[in-house]
């Protein structure tokens, strides 16, 4: 399993009249959380965007346990449980400053050629950046 952590602040406009983190603002949240994971790994999304290959988002779910609030310090777990194949699963914790898990989450997205707009497999580049961080039993 590949793990990655990145924090965040929130700023004041993301947050609603009662001073908590407005719901939609997570996603994107995520979404640094997600690109910073495949940083870490020697990925970006500008360049694999460039090479022809897009990954739009299938699914979105989140689960709501405290709420964030204006300046608070996040933290943005990101895992990557399985290697990918013509999809990849992203799943997500988020912590507050006092280490308290705030909500959890996880995308799905897929990986599509961007002259087609049809699916393909996961680049092998890609494959082998991330397949360290598996067992053999798990591929």
């Amino acid at each position: 399993m590949f793990v990655s952590e990145v924090s965040l602040r929130v700023r004041y406009g993301e947050t609603d009249r009662m001073g908590y983190v407005y719901y939609g603002n997570y996603a994107g949240y995520y979404e640094v959380g997600r690109v910073e994971a495949l940083r870490a790994l020697g990925w970006n999304y500008k360049e694999m965007e460039d090479s022809g290959i897009l990954l739009p988002v299938h699914s979105f779910s989140i689960k709501y346990h405290k709420p964030a609030y204006y300046d608070d310090l996040l933290v943005v777990k990101t895992m990557i449980k399985e290697i990918p194949k013509a999809r990849i699963r992203f799943d997500y914790e988020m912590y507050n400053a006092k280490g308290e898990l705030i909500n959890e989450g996880e995308t799905t997205l897929v990986f599509i050629k961007a002259d087609t707009k049809r699916p393909c497999g996961s680049p092998a580049d890609f494959v082998k950046a991330i397949a360290p961080y598996f067992t053999q039993q798990n591929s």
